[in-house]
């Protein structure tokens, strides 16, 4: 499985991004997804995840509301859409696949990440 993350950039505080993944794989179905981020100096963490069929989501805490996690089997895409972006959301965003199951917080039941991409929110 190869992963590919877009859609990161430079935004204003309140302003929305739309992260993308895209997702090789003839099975993408059956693959739980998630996004983690990762701010300078600081440790990777989940921020959504969302399962094969995408009926059950997750959100890290604080995040609901402001994030939303959906995926589009027939495409093989995942995306995060951000809005009401704080600076406190500045990191690297990665996309990640789950092929098994498991907690969807835990950064080692995941098999296969995308090299990440930047959102920078300004004050």
């Amino acid at each position: 499985v190869q992963l590919q993350a877009s859609g990161g950039g430079l935004v204003q505080a309140g302003g929305s991004l739309r992260l993308s993944c895209a997702a090789s794989g003839r099975t993408f179905s059956t693959y739980g997804m998630g996004w983690f981020r990762q701010a300078p100096g600081k440790e990777r963490v989940l921020v959504a995840a969302i399962s094969g069929s995408g009926d059950v989501t997750y959100y890290a805490g604080g995040l609901k509301g402001r994030f939303t996690i959906s995926r589009d089997n027939a495409k093989n895409m995942v995306y995060l859409q951000m809005n009401s972006l704080k600076p406190e959301d500045t990191a690297v965003y990665y996309c990640a696949c789950r092929l098994y199951s498991g907690s969807v917080s835990l950064l080692n039941n995941y098999n296969y990440w995308g090299q990440g991409t930047q959102v920078t929110v300004s004050s």
